[in-house]
């Protein structure tokens, strides 16, 4: 679907997504938003009648949207985007899954990586961003933890930090970080992340 015939809620709420990535923080306003998505003004704010608004909005459709990238039905066992994975996931699997989904976002939303990180920071400085951001991670980080209690895990809750903060660090290693211009191969994720695996499982 174009993105003008997109609903009026979506489209404002990618749009703020696309002016934080290019302009920061302090590029997103309201005006800016009406006039990047060529809306009248005033049709954010009948939408997201305050700021804190704008960015919760903004927030939940970053979850919808990296939801398509990282939990699509690759994953092993998925099922409607989100893994369901069935007992005796190899690690290879989900080194696998895990590999392709951090190759997709990589090699396709950078964009989308740097409007997260815009919103991250400014989740630490308002506690009610704060409450939407972590509610959507959620979404993300209890797969990970079904995934890695299929594939063996006697610890997934502690063993998905350590992998959820290995996949954060290479996703912004390789957009915003020292790797910048590099973007590793599927082959090469998927090597480092089942070294990763097999040493959190002892296999």
């Amino acid at each position: 679907m174009n993105a003008r015939n997109a609903p009026r809620h979506e489209l404002i709420a990618d749009t703020a997504l696309t002016l934080l990535a290019e302009r920061g923080m302090r590029g997103l306003t309201h005006r800016a938003v009406d006039e990047a998505a060529g809306l009248p003004q005033g049709s954010t704010s009948n939408l997201a009648r305050t700021r804190a608004a704008l960015l919760e909005s903004a927030v939940r459709r970053l979850a919808e949207r990296e939801a398509a990238v990282l939990t699509p039905h690759t994953v092993p066992g998925a099922a409607g985007g989100i893994a369901q994975p069935a007992a005796g996931a190899t690690t290879a699997a989900v080194a696998d899954a895990l590999a392709r989904a951090l190759h997709r976002y990589l090699s396709g939303h950078r964009q989308l990586l740097v409007a997260r990180y815009e919103l991250a920071l400014e989740a630490t400085r308002r506690p009610e961003l704060r409450a939407v951001y972590d509610r959507a991670g959620r979404r993300f980080r209890e797969p990970v933890a079904a995934m890695l209690s299929a594939a063996g895990s006697a610890e997934p809750e502690r063993h998905a930090l350590s992998l959820v903060a290995w996949c954060d660090g290479v996703l912004f290693s390789c957009t915003a970080g020292q790797f910048h211009t590099a973007l590793p191969t599927r082959d090469a994720l998927r090597t480092s992340c089942a070294e990763l695996l097999d040493g959190m499982l002892g296999r």
